[in-house]
């Protein structure tokens, strides 16, 4: 192997050592905003759709996931973000027109209540503001973020349509999402209803499951005396309940119990001190739970007996009364009495055996009763939008279920205490506890929330949709149960099964928000006129017209302006008549539109509005994929894209969640200024993304010593490549065998490449090159051909090799442009040209002709009778017999299987890199050098015999025989 250096000053100007300005140290943080400065200056997202005309290629539409436009970006943005520009990036490089136009969600509670929380630090009154002016707050709040954001996803490298993005704020994408919402109202799967939804007391509004997330709480618990109001042997006995929501006993107007479970009658015989239990006094419990009760009233088993058997049956003949009936004050709230009847959802796990129902709470027992047709008899209307009760409920008007404010991470109010100080006062409490739950909480405001009764603005998913495009079925959720089978493609499949789950058991979708900023439900209601009227919702296309003409030119604030109403109805309609709707949209209902102002609308949308992939975080399965399925399977009959792919969240290097109050939250910027973004670029390529990942410190730093060892690899081809030009190129046939091995596995490796890109699999595709370009390249291919490299004149040899390095330098930096953006633009640079860019040219076609696998199954042979070889001289290295294999010459003994494969001893020494090798077809001597999965190899140390040559350090026996003093011949040849 030549040096890279030698010792005789004459011979190392003529080598030809690698040159090049590329440097080791990469410096990304500094220079990678020049790269995005000279992108922008050259407008490479333009020119690629310029050429995309021109060529007339297939498009592939990503559409983005709108993130909210109100904070900086989190290591969860860059994630997705990357992720979406390296499928972009290698879809475009693949021979498609990739577009990507990236969108922000602009409207909904985030914004607004930051807005509000503005207002609540100066002391102000949101309400006492003009609804048009809070309006414009939020969107200049919002238009401040898009902005920020926009530089900060940028700075990653991102591709895309920068200059115009959507944004659901932008006046046509609010007429098209209002546009969106008429055809629910036209089609009649638009209806209002009353049921318990999730309601944040604290922002006074309804939430999406999306909008939701869980944390432990610290609840209330207590068991709650009904007595038997029905004549005979029962009368007065206690039916126990047991719940974790004290504050719904106001509510109460029925108890269930299991029809399939035994239940006794028990009698307390004795009391120790501190029980709320009387000597005498009989409960009706579960048989199973009954123990458990007791002990949690404090009665050991001996201050307590089972009378007898209660059936089912005797249990379906009783009514109960309420505890707080009859009570001093109560002015006859909870005199009726309470239905009793068995459901299915009783369990007799925990508890009593018995289920209070509060059906304006809950929707299990909403739906038992909605079914039974006993709704008006037990809906309730005791809790306002604040989490109050009403103020003329006896005994608790005005409590609060939450505080405004939490006092130390806590938010409990005074409502569950009051109900429980009432309890005891009139003797209906047996015990009570708390229990430490997973109970949902806003994922904004981090409040808990409730279930409550309210009259919401639904989407019925199980309504024959009157819009006749029934391919795919007649109602919404038929539509998306055969979507998500037959028209969408999982990556990874198990979200099939995640979001084919939700659909399949979702309740009718909840529509309206109680909040001011949003696209309004735009439809007006018949005064006087119930939901289920025909006539209660203004169907007229005029109107709709009307409204949709106003949204064009003034956006969604045209329906908050002084004569709106009248503006819209026109004179077709008596304005007196009628009622305008001012709940807005859920805000997922925006995001689940934006396939429609979007891919169908914009001229770089997609042909047939449909997106090739929706790309987003496993969490989305119940939030953007679902609302966009919804929405898409009620306005065009299906799913409005063809694939869904989607991520895990990041944790930190120990596998924990990101959280401010513990302090392990990582920032990308940060990242970027100590790194570069290609450090985070190459962190997501080779991550599982499918699953949760981890990043810290440490992994950072394995990532960017695997791109140190990549640089070095580029940087020696850089090096290498720098006299090569194209009339030098030499044919695959005429290329040495050891080139044409690195051909062979070019052309294999650009299958794995192509597939591996085109199933989103960049951890595949990253592991096969950065494998390839250290194993057989840098401690393989590159260290064997130095010698020739450096050391050759201007042989076939040498030819050979730089033409292989040419066609290495072609593939491995287009093939990294979508992963490494940075670096492999600067990599193009160095032999390309200011004028151009790796990220205007598609991957190289490979010709199949390269293919020759039989030589492939040749070579792993030759590499393993190479690595006995160089075992053999690793050890005499080990023993300090040689410092260089070159001082080496052994003779190799092989069988005649393996003498026919290796014939030439002079390519041989090349590949084992020694001066010579002796070649011996027969069994090795005694004490040879062998390797047990190596049969039929032996090798027999011995020094190279001669002088070591000056320019290339070959120990040769011709050295000092040429003109050119110290030198071998081949050596002579090169110097001329």
């Amino acid at each position: 192997m030549c040096a890279d250096t030698t010792d005789t000053p004459e011979y190392k100007s003529t080598l030809n050592l690698p040159k090049t300005d590329f440097p080791m140290r990469a410096g990304l943080p500094k220079r990678e905003p020049e790269w995005l400065a000279r992108w922008a200056e050259m407008d490479v997202y333009g020119q690629l759709r310029d050429k995309a005309k021109v060529e007339e290629r297939k498009a592939f539409t990503l559409h983005d996931g709108p993130p909210y436009a109100n904070g900086h970006l989190h290591i969860g943005h860059a994630l997705n973000k990357i992720l979406k520009d390296m499928v972009v990036r290698s879809q475009q490089m693949m021979g498609k027109d990739a577009r990507y136009i990236p969108g922000w969600d602009c409207h909904g509670l985030p914004i607004e209540w930051k807005i509000e929380e503005k207002y609540r630090e100066k002391g102000l009154d949101k309400d006492a503001v003009d609804v048009v002016e809070f309006r414009q707050e939020c969107r200049e709040f919002a238009t401040g973020w898009v902005d920020i954001q926009r530089e900060e996803f940028k700075r990653l490298g991102i591709t895309g349509n920068w200059a115009d993005p959507y944004l659901t704020m932008n006046f046509h994408a609010e007429k098209v999402i209002a546009e969106e919402f008429q055809k629910f109202l036209m089609n009649g799967t638009l209806y209002q209803g009353s049921k318990p939804v999730m309601w944040s007391p604290v922002e006074q509004t309804a939430l999406a499951e999306a909008e939701v997330e869980y944390h432990d709480k610290n609840s209330f618990t207590v068991w709650v005396k009904f007595a038997v109001a029905t004549e005979g042997d029962l009368k007065d006995a206690k039916v126990v309940i047991w719940t974790t929501t004290p504050w719904t006993i106001p509510s109460n107007k029925a108890v269930v119990f299991g029809a399939d479970y035994t239940y006794g009658l028990y009698e307390v015989t004795s009391t120790p001190d501190e029980c709320w239990a009387d000597v005498g006094e009989r409960f009706l419990l579960a048989d199973k739970l009954a123990a458990d009760v007791f002990a949690k009233a404090r009665l050991e088993e001996s201050n307590w007996t089972r009378v007898r058997d209660v059936s089912t049956d005797e249990l379906s003949g009783l009514s109960l009364q309420h505890p707080l009936a009859g009570s001093e004050g109560s002015n006859g709230e909870w005199d009726d009495l309470r239905d009793f009847r068995a459901a299915d959802f009783v369990t007799d796990d925990e508890g009593t055996g018995f289920v209070h129902c509060a059906p304006s709470h809950g929707m299990e027992e909403f739906e038992l009763y909605r079914d039974l047709g006993m709704l008006q008899q037990v809906i309730t209307y005791n809790v306002m939008d604040d989490g109050s009760f009403r103020e003329d409920l006896p005994f608790f008007g005005g409590k609060r279920i939450l505080r405004e404010k939490a006092k130390k991470g806590d938010w409990e109010g005074d409502a569950n205490g009051a109900v429980m100080a009432k309890l005891a006062e009139v003797g209906g409490l047996l015990a009570r506890g708390k229990i430490k739950h997973s109970y949902p909480h806003s994922w904004r405001s981090k409040a808990p929330i409730i279930y409550r009764n309210t009259p919401q603005w639904f989407a019925a998913v199980d309504k024959a949709v009157g819009d006749g495009q029934d391919t795919y079925g007649t109602t919404i959720r038929e539509r998306a149960l055969r979507s998500i089978d037959e028209l969408v493609t999982w990556t990874p499949q198990k979200g099939r099964n995640r979001l084919y789950a939700m659909i399949e058991q979702r309740p009718d979708w909840v529509l309206s928000r109680q909040r001011a900023w949003g696209v309004p439900l735009t439809c007006f209601t018949r005064k006087g006129a119930t939901p289920t009227d025909d006539d209660y919702l203004l169907r007229d296309p005029a109107v709709n017209a009307r409204v949709l003409e106003a949204f064009k030119v003034e956006g969604a604030d045209a329906w908050y302006k002084d004569g709106a109403k009248a503006q819209f109805l026109g004179g077709d309609h008596n304005h007196d008549d009628y009622d305008q709707v001012m709940d807005i949209l859920d805000v997922w209902f925006d995001s689940g539109s934006t396939h429609a102002f979007t891919l169908r609308d914009r001229e770089d949308g997609s042909e047939d509005g449909l997106a090739d992939l929706y790309l987003e975080g496993t969490d989305q399965h119940r939030g953007w994929f679902h609302s966009s399925m919804l929405q898409g399977c009620g306005t065009i009959g299906r799913a409005p894209y063809r694939g869904v792919l989607t991520h895990g969240f990041t944790l930190d290097e120990k596998g924990m969640k990101m959280s401010k109050s513990i302090g392990n939250t990582i920032v990308p910027e940060k990242i970027v200024q100590q790194y570069g973004a290609d450090i985070l670029r190459l962190w997501v390529a080779q991550v599982d993304f499918t699953n949760d990942q981890r990043i810290g410190d440490e992994i950072l730093k394995g990532v960017a010593d695997s791109y140190r060892r990549l640089r070095n690899t580029v940087r020696y081809m850089l090096g290498s490549l720098g006299d090569f030009e194209a009339s030098m190129a030499v044919a695959r046939d005429d290329m040495p065998e050891l080139e044409q091995l690195i051909l062979h596995k070019l052309a294999v490796l650009d299958g794995v490449v192509r597939e591996g890109y085109a199933k989103y699999d960049f951890q595949g595709v990253f592991r096969a090159i950065f494998d390839f370009a250290t194993l057989d390249l840098s401690a393989f291919y590159f260290d064997i051909r130095k010698d020739a490299l450096y050391c050759d004149g201007d042989t076939d040899r040498r030819r050979a090799a730089l033409t292989v390095l040419d066609h290495l330098y072609a593939r491995l930096t287009t093939w990294l442009a979508p992963i490494l953006t940075f670096t492999m633009e600067e990599v193009w640079l160095e032999r390309n040209g200011p004028d151009t860019s790796v990220h205007l040219v598609d991957f190289p076609d490979t010709p199949d002709a390269w293919r020759d696998d039989e030589l492939a199954v040749r070579s792993e042979t030759v590499r393993a009778v190479r690595r006995v070889v160089t075992g053999a001289l690793e050890e005499q290295r080990t023993a300090k017999v040689i410092g260089s294999s070159l001082e080496a010459s052994p003779t190799v003994y092989l069988s005649e299987e393996l003498a026919a494969i290796i014939t030439n001893s002079e390519t041989f020494a090349d590949l084992c890199i020694t001066s010579q090798i002796t070649i011996v077809q027969g069994a090795a001597p005694d004490g040879a050098f062998s390797l047990d999965d190596t049969v039929g190899v032996g090798v027999v140390f011995a020094l190279s015999d001669g002088t070591k040559c000056e320019r290339c350090w070959k120990t040769l026996p011709d050295v000092g025989t040429h003109s050119h003093s110290g030198v071998c011949a081949r050596c002579e040849t090169a110097l001329g």
